[in-house]
């Protein structure tokens, strides 16, 4: 006869060499559910956090509770419900699995590490340049994204770059600086659409389809050129970022949209068919498809990808980043995962934006919806988090 065996009786020792050997941050968060032995083996100690993590996605605040964020996993659905009063009503951007949090009244801008609650006052909004007449006292054109060079929890010598203001410049703050930073960009570039670190440096891209570098080694912050040009047919929302030791370029195009502008409270609203003429209504826009460019420095040129392999891009309000599909299960590979990322588009609707997330398959072109649910924001709609509890 079997003798069945207590699981919170299992030595701490044997705990301790199980928790090691969990790869998936999912898994070893259920771990912890256990029971109380083994969530007192779960420390930072026995997890490493040199593992790869795919992103979560951080749902927009309920309006019952704002005080917490609910984060989804494409690995397993799970659900985490978590207290974030700090970034409770503020514009979040997320890089390196750090919000940097903006609020709606006052301006203030902070680094906030969401899971251990770490926080870094950086300058307010008014210490930009050109502050008032970039209206950058709005809280949907302040700041449009946010990247850091390197992981504050592990190094103070890292810089945060913001793409900010109606003309969407760029600013630089780092540790110890009292204000925002202004990178000089000759103005016939035009806007920038997003900004990545890469390889010791800041690349930008812009609306214009230019790829720039910028070097912000040291105090001179005027070394800003051209390294690429996109076709003039990537039309569209740019982003940047770095997969597999190689920089990216993708291209978001867009569908025009029109919904009864008498239907602007409901989630989600009526759209209007095709072809009605209707006066009273909202145009607004939906993902059509992605671009994927790869920048080649040697011949200064963007060259057209057709298939990412095994990996799979992650697009939006965070640091635009790519991990390898397989080393997760639920991610699909040569995919693209979007979140809305166009917040001043639907000021016209009560309850703000989010409808447009989803992923697109390179292979075929489709679109298909990641997150079943409805969730929506004026604020601050969903966002993909690397998780770091």
């Amino acid at each position: 006869m079997r003798t069945m065996v207590d699981w919170s009786e299992l030595h701490p020792e044997l705990l301790i060499l199980i928790a090691k050997r969990i790869n998936l941050i999912e898994d070893y968060l259920n771990f912890r559910t256990v029971c109380k032995p083994w969530y007192s083996v779960a420390t930072r100690d026995n997890f490493s956090s040199n593992l790869p993590r795919a992103p979560w996605l951080m749902l927009a605040e309920e309006e019952d509770d704002r005080t917490h964020r609910k984060f989804v996993s494409l690995y397993n659905g799970m659900i985490l419900k978590k207290r974030i009063p700090g970034a409770s009503e503020k514009r979040c951007f997320e890089s390196k699995g750090w919000l940097v949090t903006v609020g709606k009244d006052e301006g203030e801008i902070s680094l906030l590490q969401p899971f251990s609650g770490v926080r870094i006052e950086l300058p307010h909004q008014n210490t930009a340049a050109f502050y008032e007449q970039n209206r950058t006292h709005d809280l949907w054109t302040y700041i449009h994204k946010a990247v850091l060079s390197a992981n504050p929890s592990h190094t103070s010598d890292y810089a945060l770059m913001v793409v900010e203001g109606r003309f969407e410049s760029l600013s630089l703050w780092r540790p110890g600086d009292s204000l925002w930073t202004r990178i000089w960009i000759p103005e016939h570039i035009g806007h920038i659409s997003d900004v990545v670190y890469f390889s010791g440096h800041f690349y930008a891209v812009t609306f214009g389809r230019c790829v720039l570098v910028c070097d912000v080694v040291g105090t001179d912050l005027t070394k800003v050129y051209c390294v690429a040009h996109l076709a003039p047919w990537a039309d569209g929302k740019n982003y940047i970022l770095e997969s597999l030791g190689s920089l990216f370029v993708v291209a978001q195009q867009f569908v025009d949209i029109r919904y009864v502008k008498e239907d602007r409270e409901s989630i989600p609203p009526t759209r209007i068919p095709g072809g009605d003429e209707e006066k009273d209504q909202i145009c607004t826009y939906r993902t059509r498809r992605f671009l994927v460019f790869q920048i080649e420095f040697s011949s200064c040129k963007a060259i057209p990808v057709m298939d990412l392999g095994d990996q799979a891009f992650f697009l939006g309000a965070n640091a635009s980043l790519s991990i390898q599909a397989s080393q997760f299960p639920g991610i699909k590979p040569n995919c693209i995962y979007f979140t809305d990322n166009w917040i001043g588009a639907y000021l016209f609707f009560e309850k703000g934006c989010g409808l447009d997330m989803g992923v697109f398959n390179l292979a075929d072109g489709s679109i298909e919806p990641f997150y079943d649910g409805i969730s929506v924001s004026r604020v601050c709609p969903p966002i993909w988090v690397t998780p770091n509890p």
